[in-house]
C-alpha cells in the first residue's frame, strides 16, 4: 500500500487516493521538479498476471502514447517500473468523471452537452485518423479538468491498426448499452463506426439523463435497438434528434459518422476555434503512428514490464522477439537438440534437460505482434561456457534483449 505522502522513485510525492479498482489505483501526486499536480495510476503487476490484464495495459499506455498532444483526450507523461508495481503518471482530471456530473445534475441544456459532444467527437475523430478506435465509450471513461474541459481516458479495450483482421476488427468489448449491436454479434466491424454508435448513446445521455435503450435483458435490450424503439421528449431540438437517430442507426453501413456529424449545422453552432483546428489532419501525426508497444518494453525511458515475469530462479535471461511464439517454439527445440539437450514440449514451454539440470523456454504474446521469451534455469546448475551458447544461439530470433534478470 502506498502511504500518503510518500516520495515515488525520487520524482512524485503521492497524495490521496482518487479511485481505485480490481487491479490498479489511483492516487493524485505533486511533481517534486515542477510542483505540477498530476494523477498517478498504480499498477499491481501480480493482480495483473493473475488476471490476464498485461495486454491491456500495454494497449492503454500504446493508444495514448500514440494520441499526445490533443486537449480532450487524457495525456500520459510518463511510464515507471519497479519489481511490483506499474506506475502510469498521467494529467490530472480535477473536475472528476462526466458520470459524476449527470448523476448530480440529470439531463443537461442543449448548449451545454453539444460542448462536451463536440470536445468528445473532436477528440475521437483525432484518434481514428490515427487508427485507434475507443471502443468502449461511456460516461464514465469521460473525465472533466478543472476548466470544465472533457478529457476521454480508459483506452484499455481500444483496437490499434495492427488488430485488423480483413480491414475490420472482430472482438465483441465495451459496456452493452453504450457499444454498437454489430460489436456484440460478433460480426467482423469498423471500429470507428462503433465509436458513433456510442457518441449517440452518449449525446441522448446528455440531453435526457438516461440512456436509450435500457433493459436488464440484454437479449431483448438489442430487439429494441433493432426496432429503434426508444423515445425522444419534448424538450429535444429537432437538429439534435436528426444527429441522434442518424447515429443509432443499426446498420453500421448507413450510419453517419463522426466526420459526418461534424459537418452538421447543429454541430458546427457556438463551435470553438480551437476545437476546429483540430478537426484537420496534421501531417505531423504520422510519426506517432510508429509508437508501438514493443515501444514500451524497449525504451529505457518508457515502460520496462520485464518484472511481469519475475522469478527467482538462479539464471534467466529475457528478450523480445522477432518472431512468433510459435516459432520461438520451433527454434527452442532445434537449438536445444543442436547442443545436445533432451527436448520437451508441455502446452506453455519447451523443456531443454541435461543430467540434472533444466532449462525453460516459455513465449508469451503480450499485445499483437508483441512477443515476450523467457529462457531460464528452473532447476540444477548451468556452467557458464554452456549457458552461453544456449543464449547466443537464440540470437537469431532476438529483436532485443532485455536487462538481466540475475
Amino acid at each position: 500500500m502506498e502511504p500518503q505522502n510518500q516520495i515515488l522513485l525520487g520524482k512524485y510525492e503521492l497524495g490521496r487516493r482518487l479511485g481505485s479498482g480490481s487491479f490498479a489505483k489511483v492516487h493524485l501526486a505533486r511533481s517534486i521538479a515542477t510542483n505540477d499536480l498530476v494523477a498517478v495510476k498504480i499498477i499491481d503487476k501480480k493482480k495483473t498476471i493473475d488476471s490476464n490484464m498485461e495486454p491491456r495495459i500495454i494497449r492503454e499506455i500504446d493508444a495514448m502514447r500514440r494520441l499526445r498532444d490533443h486537449p480532450n483526450i487524457l495525456q500520459i507523461h510518463e511510464v515507471m517500473a519497479t519489481r511490483s508495481k506499474i506506475y502510469l503518471v498521467m494529467e490530472l482530471a480535477a473536475g472528476g468523471e462526466l458520470f459524476s456530473k449527470l448523476l448530480r445534475r440529470g439531463r443537461l441544456p442543449e448548449s451545454t452537452a453539444r460542448r462536451y459532444f463536440q470536445q468528445l467527437a473532436s477528440a475521437l475523430s483525432f484518434s481514428h485518423r490515427d487508427g485507434v478506435a475507443h471502443r468502449d465509450v461511456k460516461p464514465q471513461n469521460l473525465l472533466l479538468d478543472s476548466e470544465g474541459n472533457l478529457k476521454v481516458s480508459d483506452f484499455g479495450l481500444s483496437a490499434l491498426p495492427e488488430h485488423l483482421r480483413d480491414g475490420l476488427l472482430h472482438t465483441a468489448c465495451g459496456t452493452p448499452a453504450y457499444t454498437a449491436p454489430e460489436v456484440i454479434s460478433r460480426r467482423g466491424y469498423d471500429g470507428a463506426k462503433a465509436d458513433a454508435w456510442s457518441c449517440g448513446v452518449i449525446l441522448f445521455v446528455l440531453l435526457v439523463g438516461e440512456v436509450p435503450f435500457d433493459d436488464s435483458n440484454i437479449a431483448s435490450m438489442y430487439r429494441k435497438i433493432q426496432r429503434r424503439d426508444y423515445k425522444f421528449p419534448s424538450w429535444i431540438s429537432k437538429q439534435a434528434k436528426s444527429v441522434i437517430y442518424q447515429m443509432l442507426d443499426p446498420n453500421p453501413v448507413t450510419r453517419m459518422s463522426i466526420e459526418a456529424v461534424m459537418k452538421t449545422g447543429w454541430f458546427n453552432k457556438g463551435l470553438d476555434a480551437s476545437v476546429i483546428n483540430l478537426c484537420e489532419p496534421e501531417p505531423v501525426m504520422e510519426k506517432l503512428s510508429s509508437i508501438t508497444a514493443f515501444d514500451l518494453i524497449s525504451l529505457s525511458s518508457g515502460l520496462d514490464l520485464s518484472g511481469l515475469f519475475e522469478s527467482k530462479k538462479k539464471r534467466e535471461r529475457r528478450f523480445t522477439a522477432k518472431v512468433s511464439a510459435v516459432e520461438v517454439e520451433e527454434e527452442a527445440k532445434v537449438i536445444g537438440e543442436r547442443l545436445g539437450y533432451t527436448v520437451r514440449k508441455t502446452k506453455k514451454e519447451v523443456v531443454l534437460g541435461s543430467g540434472r539440470t533444466a532449462i525453460v523456454v516459455e513465449a508469451v504474446e503480450l499485445a499483437v505482434g508483441v512477443v515476450v521469451v523467457d529462457v531460464k534455469v528452473v532447476d540444477g546448475e548451468e556452467g557458464d561456457s554452456r549457458w552461453s551458447d544456449l543464449i547466443t544461439e537464440f540470437e537469431v530470433v532476438v529483436l532485443s534483449w532485455h536487462s538481466d534478470v540475475m
